[in-house]
């Protein structure tokens, strides 16, 4: 029986260095978008699957094989920037062998650049812009591409966008997400090394969008929506993934999950009145909790909580996100340390206006802090962000989109150069690494997270070339 659509979530670089890139073995995330799309459309009558190259590289052969044995009459391919040209490579891989094979393309970057996809690329048959599963369906459903909201499509005259969609899908309506369709999953995908007590662990979603407008960040498919699912909701998607996958912990990839403080209100007291025995990640603004809240959290399980920081340039701070208040965030970061969970900080080197002082001043006020662990990425500036469409005109930017990953330097803010700013990342990485308090907390992960002292001692060859490769940069 012929397939509806297959959903394939490209790898991004080529599959020989994938096989051993320390950055990919240590976070693998399954495709959430795309798991949440395949059990909408499977419960609407369509049969769906899902090849994820990012977890599986060398996955061309079984995509091939996948087209010709059964004949999808879709792919569907989900985009962020520095995947986008792996996704096109695939299309024309998949058309060549299967010319009747229809394409279409979403996610961040397709939602980001709207038409001038289609423009630039005639193997691709449409893209949607915004969220994917209502579009889908009316696509599959034959419906006239004028009439679904969030559509670019090819007309004799020229190409044409339907228009942005309204409020799109009640989460509360959505099936759980098809992680039956992941092969290997749930043990082929793992959190960072060292942000998990226990194993097999899961990533999550139980919220979409975000309020806030910061400088560096895509809003292109969600806008500046907020929409949630219930407590009950997530009770029992936590529930399901403890009785069907034997999952026991699980890392909530909500931009804002503490948002709306009586959802998770009501959902740590179901955790503590009907314990799952599971433990949870999430990720917060500081605006966003309290003391109350977060003890209430520790007793349902909150085992780390991720925030953003961005810098610890006031001045810098300033220019790129809404309430920069630094004092803020340090009173926050003590509260969920006092609270008894660990604390990750999330860091950019790079931004626009960036100095070496302001990188100083950073480091400091990072050291000062109970922060357990962070996260320090190489500013990108995606096209779906603010910052971008004035980018050219604050420094040097290198608009490879294969490098467009947050690990490459592909901006270079005036007064500064690329140089300087990998030794400047490197020395943070080293100095917040060699700190005792830092190297005393992975000693108590031997009991914390064995699991992740055991990938780090698997993968310890990758982690030595890596390192080995930086120390040269270093130099």
């Amino acid at each position: 029986m012929r397939e509806h659509i297959l959903l394939i979530h490209p790898l991004g670089y080529t599959a020989d260095p994938a096989k051993t890139d320390i950055a990919r073995l240590a976070n693998l995330m399954p495709p959430l978008g795309l798991c949440s799309i395949a059990a909408y459309l499977e419960r609407q009558g369509y049969r769906t699957a899902i090849i994820d190259c990012f977890a599986h590289p060398d996955s061309d052969a079984k995509i091939l094989d996948h087209v010709q044995s059964r004949q999808p009459e879709w792919i569907g391919l989900t985009c962020t920037t520095n995947g986008f040209l792996d996704a096109i490579r695939i299309v024309r891989l998949v058309k060549a062998a299967a010319p009747q094979t229809k394409a279409v393309l979403g996610g961040v970057h397709i939602s980001a650049l709207q038409e001038k996809i289609l423009a630039q690329y005639p193997e691709i048959d449409c893209t949607v812009v915004g969220e994917g599963e209502l579009p889908l369906e009316q696509l599959l459903a034959g419906a006239a591409p004028e009439s679904i909201r969030g559509l670019v499509y090819r007309t004799p005259e020229g190409i044409r966008f339907s228009g942005l969609q309204g409020r799109g899908i009640e989460l509360d309506t959505l099936p759980f997400p098809a992680y039956d369709k992941l092969e290997g999953y749930p043990h082929a995908y793992q959190l960072p090394i060292f942000n998990y007590p226990r194993h097999p662990n899961a990533s999550a979603l139980s919220s979409r969008g975000c309020p806030y407008a910061c400088s560096y960040c895509d809003r292109s498919v969600f806008r500046r929506s907020f929409k949630y699912n219930s407590a009950d909701y997530v009770y029992r998607h936590m529930q399901y993934l403890k009785e069907r996958w034997g999952i026991r912990h699980i890392n909530f990839y909500d931009d804002q999950f503490t948002f709306h403080r009586g959802r998770v209100v009501e959902l740590c007291n179901r955790l503590i009145a009907e314990p799952l025995g599971m433990t949870f990640n999430c990720a917060i603004r500081a605006e966003h909790v309290d003391p109350e809240l977060l003890a209430l959290m520790k007793r349902a399980g909150c085992w780390m909580a991720s925030l953003g920081i961005e810098t610890g340039d006031p001045e810098l701070l300033a220019q790129h996100r809404q309430n920069p208040d630094l004092e803020m965030l340090a009173r926050t970061i003590r509260e969920i340390h006092r609270a008894g969970i660990r604390v990750k900080g999330l860091l950019m080197l790079g931004l626009p206006g960036e100095s070496e002082e302001s990188v100083r001043r950073s480091m400091n006020y990072v050291f000062s802090l109970p922060i357990d662990d962070f996260n320090l990425a190489k500013f990108t500036p995606f096209p779906g962000s603010p910052i971008y469409q004035k980018i050219h005109e604050l420094g040097e930017f290198e608009e490879d989109y294969a490098k467009m990953d947050c690990m490459n330097f592909v901006f270079v803010t005036k007064g500064m150069t690329r140089e300087r700013l990998d030794q400047l990342f490197l020395e943070f990485y080293r100095r917040h690494f060699t700190r005792p308090r830092v190297l005393l907390g992975y000693v108590a992960m031997l009991w914390k997270s064995p699991h992740s002292w055991w990938r780090f001692l698997r993968n310890l060859t990758s982690f030595l070339r890596f390192a080995r490769s930086n120390k040269r940069l270093d130099g």
